[in-house]
This record gives structure tokens, C-alpha cells and sequence, in this order.
């Protein structure tokens, strides 16, 4: 791989040891993948910010980049295994939250915003059409490239660390035009007509284009929250993290519509939740925000809690960033949820909290949600934020 002499200079250890640690893993994965050169990036999101995925091994390494290392552009954080101001009402230990402590502290000293949210471009973090960025969670990366038209390839959390250290990543993969062609075109013929039915959409196309990147026609409307279920299950469930949706993301037009085709019918969709959850009827643990909920999804959960209470022996959780959870203590969403027993979330979700053996049972909006509250060995359903809502006053899925 060909480095600049500024490039060189920052290999050879002139900038100190987590600028010249940066380079090495940067040109390491460039040589792995082929890239010709490295690449200026507009801002960075890390993924591995939960201690409960860490470690004391990945603590001791973020200490020791921390120690003369500060980031070049802007960089945000994924969510943390727990709300770095309310962990102790969500039920997390004393001994955990010491050690996230330590992990978010190892961050700041880096010059990294506190963000700890899954939806970096809900705060401020926003690429523009065709610039390059370095971001690791799935869903986030899958939603630069397809409804921002940014360019990222998915991200490791040292990797992209890494080029927030550096300012720049290897070229190669979705930073590519070549790479950026749809392979599969995919028909929807199915009606979508609930959140979670994007989440059932996203599995259908994730498991039948496998690693291809889909070209959608059939889509009549969408909105946001649609979209950011739709990012967080198709790149779960299988396909690159990258689409085409004709009328609605950017660049659409501009494809060629690939010869081979695959359709989505109802039937898909039905095959998707019969997967998707389990002959549960207890509910234990509700949890909204998988990505994390926009302002807009807490507006409906108030609306929907207003005059009730969560049922005795069942959890509401509201994950979210704290921006977010900021706007809605303005609006009175937040005194609404907690007033009818729910719970702020913030920081944090159910993929990467230690939630497993605490609870038996979850309801979600989120495919992406089940796929990882399955590994804590819950079991799962999946539903509308009306569904959840109920479940969560009533205590049991009623459909």
C-alpha cells in the first residue's frame, strides 16, 4: 500500500504510540484487502464501547491509546452496556458500572463525544452525500451508505478507532464506485403496514440476497423510523450493508436494475415473524429502540402510555440517546413514560447490556432486537409499538 510521507512519518512512531498503533492496523487491513492507498474520512463512530463485550483486556487497551492519543475528526461512540447516569434503576451492578466508567473515561481522554447511541446521524453526527466516513455498527453503517449516501465500509472497533486517530482508512470496498453496484433486484409486492413489518422486510431480503447488495422497487412510501428498522435487520439477517430503494435513496436512479430478481411476498413476510418469534405469552421485558428510538417513536409511546401503568412483573425500557431523552423531558414525554412505570434507557440497548438470565421473555419493534435478545436466551416477539405498548401494561402478547 502506498503511504505519503505525512503517512510514513506517523508509521515510524513521529506522533506517538496511538497514532503509530492506528497506522499499523490501518495499513495491516489495507494490505489484507487489497487497498492502493488510505483515504480521508469526515468523521468516525466506534463500536466495542460496552465493557461487557470489552473486557479488562480491551479496557487495558483503550487506556494505553488514551495515554497520548486524540482523535483528528469527529468521532461518536456506540451505545455502552448500561445509562451512564441511571444504570443503578435498570438494574446494573455496582462492579459493572465501575468498569464502564473506566471505558467511557479512556474515551473522553481522547477527545471522543460521549454520545454512546446507535443512530449517530439522529445528534449530529451527519455525513454528506459521497463523503467517506469510518463507522462501525451495523445498522448505522448500512444507513450512511444507503438513505445518507455516505461511504463506509463496516468497521471493527479498533479499525475504526483507528482512523479517528489517523483521520483517514484503507480504500477500499464500499469506498469503491465498483463496489457500490447492486447485484440482486428485489420486487416487494408485500403491503407493509407497521414498523415492525420493515423488520420482517428486512429479514426476508437479508436471507434471500444473502451478501449481495439489493436493488428495491415496489416500496411506496417509507419514513425515517422505517428506514432505520429496515438498515438495523437486512445487514442482521444477511445482505451487504448497502441498498438501493428506487424513488427513496439517493443514487437509485443513477443503477443499472440488476437481471437477477427475487420478489417479497405477504408469505415472505409471515415466514419472517414465524421466525422471528417464539410461543411466548408472558412478558417480561419490553424494549423499544433497536436502533435507538427517534423523538418521534417517544411522542407515540407517551400518546400510547397516557393514563396507564406497566403491569406488575413486566419492564418497559425506552432506549434512546440522551439527546433525545433531552428533547423529551422538554416536550413531557419523559414524565408521561415514567409516570406509567416505563423506563428511560439511555446509553445503552438490548444488544450490549448484560441482560442475559435477567430476563425469560422480551417484546420489540426490532428484528435486529430479537436476533441478539435470543443470544441472552430470551425468548422473543416482534410487533408494532402499539403491540408492545399493550404488552407491556397488560403483561402478556395478545396476538
Amino acid at each position: 500500500m502506498e503511504l505519503t510521507s505525512q503517512e510514513q512519518t506517523m508509521l515510524d512512531g513521529k506522533e506517538g504510540y496511538a497514532v503509530r498503533k492506528s497506522m499499523e492496523i490501518l495499513v495491516a487491513l489495507g494490505e489484507i484487502f487489497g487497498a492502493k492507498n488510505l483515504i480521508g474520512v469526515g468523521g468516525v463512530q466506534v463500536a466495542g464501547v460496552s465493557y461487557h463485550n470489552l473486557g479488562d483486556a480491551g479496557l487495558e487497551f483503550l487506556n494505553s491509546l488514551a495515554a497520548d492519543g486524540k482523535v483528528k475528526v469527529l468521532t461518536t461512540l456506540n451505545p455502552a452496556g448500561m445509562d451512564l447516569e441511571n444504570w443503578q434503576q435498570l438494574g446494573i451492578s455496582p462492579e459493572f458500572a465501575e468498569k464502564q466508567n473506566m471505558v467511557i473515561d479512556a474515551f473522553q481522554r481522547m477527545g471522543i463525544v460521549i454520545s454512546c447511541t446507535c443512530t449517530p446521524y439522529l445528534i449530529g453526527n451527519l455525513p454528506l452525500y459521497g463523503e467517506h466516513v469510518a463507522w462501525s455498527e451495523s445498522s448505522a453503517v448500512t444507513f450512511a451508505n444507503s438513505v445518507l449516501g455516505a461511504r463506509t465500509n463496516r468497521e471493527g472497533g479498533p479499525s475504526a478507532l483507528a482512523a479517528a486517530f489517523v483521520g483517514k482508512t484503507p480504500n477500499y470496498g464500499l469506498h469503491l464506485d465498483e463496489n457500490r453496484v447492486p447485484d440482486v433486484h428485489v420486487q416487494v409486492n408485500a403491503e407493509l403496514t407497521k414498523l415492525s413489518d420493515w423488520g420482517a422486510l428486512g429479514y426476508a431480503i437479508g436471507k434471500k440476497a444473502e451478501n449481495k447488495i439489493p436493488y428495491i422497487t415496489g416500496i411506496k412510501t417509507v419514513d425515517l423510523d422505517e428506514l432505520k428498522s429496515f438498515c438495523a435487520s437486512v445487514v442482521t439477517y444477511g445482505a451487504k450493508p448497502l441498498f438501493y430503494m428506487k424513488g427513496v435513496t439517493p443514487g437509485a436512479e443513477a443503477q443499472k436494475q440488476p437481471q437477477e430478481t427475487l420478489t417479497i411476498e405477504e408469505s415472505d413476510l409471515k415466514i419472517a415473524y414465524d421466525a422471528i418469534n417464539d410461543d411466548v405469552t408472558n412478558i417480561e421485558l419490553v424494549c423499544l429502540g433497536c436502533p435507538h428510538c427517534s423523538i418521534k417513536e417517544i411522542s407515540e409511546i407517551a400518546t400510547l402510555l397516557e393514563g396507564k401503568k406497566v403491569a406488575e412483573g413486566t419492564e418497559l425500557w425506552v432506549a434512546t440517546s440522551r439527546t433525545a431523552k433531552q428533547l423529551a423531558d422538554k416536550r413531557g414525554y419523559t414524565a408521561t413514560i415514567e409516570a406509567a412505570g416505563g423506563k428511560f434507557a439511555c446509553d445503552t440497548c438490548m444488544a450490549v447490556a448484560p441482560l442475559k438470565g435477567r430476563f425469560k421473555s422480551l417484546a420489540t419493534t426490532s428484528a435486529k432486537g430479537c436476533f441478539y435478545s435470543r443470544q441472552n436466551l430470551m425468548k422473543t416477539k416482534m410487533g408494532s409499538i402499539e403491540e408492545c405498548v399493550d404488552a407491556a401494561v397488560t403483561g402478556q402478547w395478545n396476538n
